[in-house]
């Protein structure tokens, strides 16, 4: 059977991955299996998410009625049901509902009513507490088919730790980090020096360590000290993956969805108060504006340097008539130039502006000429691809180092 849960976790604390490796022993204490357990993220934009917007899907063998039994007691025990968005759902099927409902909860929008179809539809069985709105993640991950899928190990606090300092050293999240990338990533920033793995929000998550497999998430995972943790649970995953990523065009895109888009900058990048800089993409007769924000640190340096004329594909979502940018593939690079007096050709001396509207003229010689000369101006940027560091990168954005996109 599959098992789906979501929406248990608040602002003031739980995960909703938590719940599940709690689960997860508990059904394994009960003589069930637990033959996977995959960490689902959702539509990055979903205004009502508490963090990440992800949801869990347990795959067991084993009674599917007591199973519901033991994940319902589960919900009822560990979710902060006193946050007024926290609205708790729990999935069991025995046959996996349709896939296209989670490609669509991971790329845009869904309804409750859309997921009670979706449930009645494969035979499962289900409980929303309060508004119900959980039942849409839980659903989306028990009908979650991954065409590209990672890793993740999440290490979890006891819980007379939760709220208070982590202990995690962090000279050995950096040593495992240089130790095993590109196999794992965005375990710490290293050109930003910040740690990234380790979350500052008061729910039981210890640290994580993203990757390509289990076994690669392991050794870093065991090079990493810290405090005593309570338990831990490998996770497969679609972070990392860019599965909330549709293709789209530039005049065509709608609010809250993800996409990459081609197009051609038709402005110089500007600089905003607060370090934000934005420019201008069109596509034939329709623009957009791109922005990378501040957090994204030296990611806007690469922004800046773009130029009128430069051909790229952005990467990002469309939120509020601006795409914010994860990614870019800078395609051809203009060939900008400044104007400039033209040299004589009598006397080999660089000509003076005559005038507005004059041309130029040779103080030597008096020698007119009304064309200056073209002088192009060097770059140092370079085709290809470029992303936001790893502080600021959203999770299921895929990073450069599991290879470039095909596109």
């Amino acid at each position: 059977m599959l098992i789906g849960i979501d929406d248990t976790d608040s602002p003031e604390g739980m995960c909703t991955t938590y719940l599940g490796a709690v689960l997860a022993r508990r059904l394994i204490r009960e003589g069930m299996k637990i033959r996977e357990a995959r960490l689902v993220r959702l539509n990055p934009n979903v205004t009502w998410k508490t963090r990440g917007n992800a949801a869990i899907a347990l795959h067991v063998d084993g009674n599917a009625d007591h199973a519901f039994d033991s994940a319902c007691a589960t919900v009822e025990e560990l979710a902060d049901f006193s946050c007024d968005n926290t609205n708790p759902g729990v999935v069991v099927a025995d046959v996996q509902p349709d896939p296209a409902f989670y490609r669509k909860a991971v790329t845009d929008f869904c309804e409750i009513a859309e997921a009670v179809r979706v449930l009645d539809a494969a035979g499962a069985v289900y409980r929303g507490y309060k508004n119900r709105r959980g039942l849409i993640g839980a659903t989306a991950a028990v009908a979650s088919e991954f065409t590209d899928q990672t890793s993740e190990i999440l290490v979890y606090r006891q819980p007379q730790r939760w709220g208070t300092p982590r202990r995690v050293d962090r000279a050995s999240l950096f040593a495992a980090e240089a130790a095993t990338f590109p196999h794992t990533w965005d375990t710490v920033d290293a050109v930003n020096d910040v740690v990234v793995c380790v979350p500052h929000t008061p729910d039981p998550v210890l640290f994580g360590v993203r990757g390509k497999s289990p076994s690669w998430v392991m050794v870093a995972r065991q090079m990493i000290r810290s405090e005593e943790p309570q338990l831990e649970q490998i996770w497969v995953t679609n972070q990392g993956t860019d599965a909330h990523i549709l293709t789209g065009r530039i005049g065509e895109l709608d609010e809250g969805l993800s996409y990459r888009v081609q197009g051609v900058v038709i402005d110089a990048p500007l600089t905003t108060t607060g370090g934000h800089v934005s420019f201008t993409l069109r596509d034939g007769n329709h623009t957009v504006r791109c922005m990378a924000y501040e957090p994204t640190k030296n990611f806007r340096q690469i922004v800046r340097e773009l130029v009128r004329g430069d051909e790229i594909t952005a990467h990002g979502s469309y939120k509020k008539g601006s795409i914010n940018l994860e990614k870019i593939r800078i395609i051809r690079l203009a060939e900008p130039a400044v104007p400039r007096p033209p040299v004589c050709t009598t006397c080999n001396k660089r000509m003076t502006s005559d005038g507005t509207g004059k041309g130029y003229k040779c103080k030597k010689c008096g020698m007119h000429a009304q064309e200056p000369e073209l002088q192009k101006i060097s770059r140092t940027l370079k085709t290809g691809w470029y992303e936001v560091p790893p502080t600021a990168r959203r999770h299921l954005a895929k990073p450069l180092c599991r290879g470039k996109p095909e596109y």
